[in-house]
């Protein structure tokens, strides 16, 4: 613990104590700011249709790139004229 000899040492730290505290709530405000601004781009309707329609996407170009490679082709269903 830091032991004073003056009063000057004691406000001059007291002084420094409360602009740090309020530098520390205004970060807070901003920090909050930020992430409420954040969730919003994140979690917005278009946001969310855009990312599922890419991840279809994505997913299609998969399984059509896996098919050319392993030679997989769709088999037409072929009607019995016997029927």
């Amino acid at each position: 613990m830091k032991r004073y000899t003056t009063f000057e040492e004691i406000d001059r730290d007291l002084k420094y104590l409360k602009l740090k505290s309020q530098i520390d709530k205004e970060e807070l405000k901003l920090s909050v700011t930020t992430t409420k601004e954040d969730f919003k781009d994140t979690f917005s309707p278009i946001s969310i249709i855009g990312s599922m329609i890419g991840s279809i996407a994505q997913k299609a170009l998969i399984v059509k790139i896996a098919n050319s490679i392993l030679g997989v082709k769709k088999v037409k269903e072929v009607k019995d004229p016997d029927e």
